[in-house]
């Protein structure tokens, strides 16, 4: 728990306003975290955690707009005077399967789900460096690491974003950034009530994952996890 404001680091999360994303935002701020939050729509995130002040900023965020991350960047850093983290939660979960011809759907999979986490990361990485154990953490999926079914866009652009992490981790590695790829099964949110195949009370639920990007962002430089694979059902992992 960080008592001192100013002394508190500051992370920047994606996608905060609902689901994986709230739950993240509520414990960092539990834990003395400074925030700044990026999403489409700024008033519902101050609808969901109230008006900004010194511990939290909002910032319009588009991921089809790359003009807005440059913006979200620049401000934060203006802001707080530093990033220390940056979690990439913003998702599609849009479904286009092997047999669609529908361009137009995949490449919106693409900007939101690789495109922009990329983009992020490219604009934090100076200020992430400068700190000298800075992080990413990127919510994946376990799509990302094995496929159960049929929604290749999907699949395609989770297992993208497990390549963005481990070559961030290669690239950043000396100067004290380290990324983690945190990859889900089903979480009890909006994203995954489609599906009967797990109740949802058996789901991962938001605030396990929120304490999992913690965990990520507090481990030491030399306790770095390349992965965090998290399952609400038994699945052989090789």
């Amino acid at each position: 728990m960080y008592t001192s404001s100013q002394s508190a680091p500051v992370i920047m999360v994606s996608g905060a306003n609902r689901g994986i994303g709230a739950a993240i935002v509520r414990d960092l701020l539990q834990h003395g975290y400074r925030l700044s939050l990026g999403a489409r729509d700024v008033a519902k995130l101050e609808a969901a955690f109230g008006a900004p002040g010194e511990m939290l900023r909002y910032h319009r965020f588009d991921a089809f707009e790359p003009e807005t991350a440059k913006a979200w960047v620049d401000a934060t850093a203006a802001d707080f005077g530093r990033i220390d983290g940056l979690v990439n939660n913003a998702g599609s979960g849009e479904q286009v399967l092997l047999t669609d011809d529908n361009e137009e759907a995949l490449d919106r999979l693409w900007a939101v789900n690789v495109k922009a986490p990329l983009r992020l990361t490219r604009l934090c990485l100076p200020h992430l460096e400068e700190t000298g154990r800075g992080r990413i953490v990127n919510i994946v999926s376990m799509s990302g690491k094995r496929v159960r079914n049929g929604f290749v866009g999907y699949n395609m652009t989770k297992f993208a974003v497990m390549g963005l992490t481990h070559t961030t981790r290669h690239v950043a590695w000396e100067k004290g950034v380290r990324a983690t790829a945190i990859c889900p099964s089903f979480v009890r949110t909006e994203m995954s009530s489609y599906t009967s195949k797990v109740k949802p009370e058996d789901m991962i639920q938001p605030e396990t994952m929120a304490e999992l990007v913690r965990t990520a962002i507090e481990l030491p430089n030399n306790a770095a996890m390349a992965e965090m694979l998290v399952n609400c059902r038994l699945e052989d992992m090789l």
